[in-house]
């Protein structure tokens, strides 16, 4: 079953009073104060550079709302695996139909105005919408894994050069239909990123997509930038790792919601590769990449934190050599030895799950022990996400609210 890669967590519920901003220009958008990740993963620097400018990138997930404000303009084109979605891929689908709108504001949010709403670390690249049923059983949905290799190949024939997915199958292996579909990817120069999984959900090792030879496997941390015990898995195919835990972003509708799960951590990377892309468009993919992996800050324990903590103005910025190979392994060997050999479940490569996995630190225990964990793409299930919206009420008076919650739901639309 294939899920979405977010999970549930303690999340705050604000109700800010938007006569109290209006009165006090000082006073910062409580949407934005919150977004970490822009100045302590360098994406601010980056954007002295680029802001991600005629990049398209494909969020390949539940459909992506483009009516919200703060992604007004950002879509630009999509469509329609699942068999029940709209045909431009812009109506959320499945039982988590609110992931997709979550994970493109991250990547490439607008804003509502200068210094409100959500803004995503490429907030000048351009999405396109690839609608799959996520979240559980959907009546009338086509077969999971058709969809997913379906919804590569339409990201790349329509001009994707970066295709995120924040879904996994909690499986390290995948089907072969997915190898053709992949390969098709790398064969046009497509930079694929996918989220590793969450622990909270029992997904202890990385699943496919991200087990896939020449994927972007991103993994999580929480805010001090260490291991997130329940939202992020771990494994050898790990490159880097992102913010995902206290993130926001918005919801179909135009809800904000505050939401943890490397679902979350992928779109950040997504947004980095693309703003790269824009810096450097003679690079190929595998160059590309290599500037994401030689530039992240390191952490060590590559099993979890893969290369290390992505940096966004050092892979726009730094002088980097170019890849000498293929930085995440080669899909087309790896079809060419394991899909011959005798075993019944293939792995991403050669002694793949001889090592034991390694331990996450014992001081990453999670604070929340009901916390769920990482989604899976398996069956093309998403992992609920679990979270509030955060909405800014005219005339309210400044509060805040904790609540723990197990399925992602809707509390407030923002007027």
């Amino acid at each position: 079953m294939i899920r979405g890669a977010a999970r549930g967590v303690v999340v705050a519920a604000l109700a800010l009073a938007s006569v109290l901003a209006a009165a006090s220009p000082a006073v910062a958008d409580p949407v934005r104060e919150r977004e970490y990740w822009l100045a302590d993963y360098g994406v601010q620097r980056a954007w002295s550079t680029t802001r991600g400018e005629g990049v398209k990138v494909a969020v390949i997930d539940t459909g992506v709302d483009a009516s919200v404000a703060d992604l007004r303009g950002a879509v630009v084109g999509g469509t329609d695996v699942s068999g029940v979605g709209s045909a431009d891929g812009t109506r959320p689908v499945g039982a988590s139909s609110e992931h997709g709108t979550m994970v493109a504001s991250l990547l490439a949010g607008r804003g509502t105005g200068t210094g409100s709403g959500v803004i995503g670390v490429a907030p000048a690249a351009s999405i396109l919408s690839v609608s799959v049923a996520l979240g559980g059983p959907t009546p009338g949905a086509r077969d999971e894994d058709a969809q997913i290799a379906d919804a590569v190949r339409w990201a790349v024939d329509n001009g994707a050069s970066v295709i995120n997915m924040s879904l996994t199958r909690n499986s390290l292996d995948w089907p072969e239909s997915w190898d053709r579909a992949f390969l098709y990817a790398y064969e046009h120069d497509v930079v694929v990123v996918a989220a590793a999984g969450n622990r909270g959900s029992g997904t202890t090792e990385v699943g496919a997509p991200a087990t896939i030879p020449g994927v972007l496997a991103v993994a999580g941390v929480d805010r001090s930038g260490a291991a997130s015990f329940d939202a992020s898995s771990q494994g050898i195919t790990i490159a880097v790792a992102a913010p995902s835990e206290q993130l926001v972003g918005v919801a179909p509708g135009g809800g904000y919601v505050q939401w943890s799960g490397t679902s979350g951590a992928a779109p950040l990377v997504s947004g980095v590769v693309a703003l790269v892309r824009a810096a450097h468009p003679e690079l190929k993919a595998d160059d590309v990449v290599e500037r994401v992996l030689a530039t992240a800050q390191q952490k060590g324990q590559p099993e979890i934190y893969g290369r290390g903590l992505v940096d966004a103005a050092a892979a726009v910025t730094a002088e980097v050599a170019p890849a000498s190979g293929k930085p995440l392994g080669d899909l087309e060997e790896w079809v060419r030895l394991y899909r011959r050999a005798p075993v019944a479940t293939p792995t991403p490569e050669a002694g793949a799950t001889a090592d034991p996995a390694p331990t996450v630190p014992a001081d990453a225990a999670p604070a929340d022990p009901a916390a769920d964990a990482l989604p899976t793409v398996g069956a093309l299930r998403q992992v609920g996400i679990p979270a509030l919206v955060l909405s800014l009420f005219a005339g309210a008076a400044a509060a805040l609210s904790v609540l723990a919650v197990r399925h992602f739901r809707r509390l407030l639309r923002r007027e």
